[in-house]
């Protein structure tokens, strides 16, 4: 089964240390390894973003994020895992690597 697991960040401007993206690295090697990887991509700021509402015929486009809030989407994997104690399992692993709160919710 897969998994979407989500990293939040708290600071637009923090993008990570040297040392967390050595740790991110290591944590992408396990998961290659040991055929859980699926895709990972890291995301620009919340700024970066536009929003497209084409629901009324006409698509409107809007800078920045869908939603004002203090945390948001940094970044994700797609894991690959036999059940959800194993993808969390590997979720607390990745939010150590990356040193920030982690979501996980299984693809339908």
């Amino acid at each position: 089964m897969q998994y979407l697991v989500s990293v939040i960040a708290e600071h637009a401007n923090h993008f990570g240390t040297p040392e967390e993206s050595a740790a991110i690295d290591v944590f992408n090697e396990r998961l290659q390894a040991d055929g859980n990887w699926v895709f990972a991509g890291g995301l620009a700021a919340p700024s970066a973003s536009t929003v497209i509402d084409n629901r009324d015929g006409e698509p409107v486009f809007t800078d920045g994020p869908f939603v004002e809030t203090k945390e948001f989407l940094a970044g994700f994997w797609v894991f690959e895992a036999a059940d959800l104690d194993a993808a969390l399992k590997l979720a607390a692993d990745g939010s150590k690597a990356c040193n920030r709160k982690i979501e996980v919710r299984p693809f339908l």
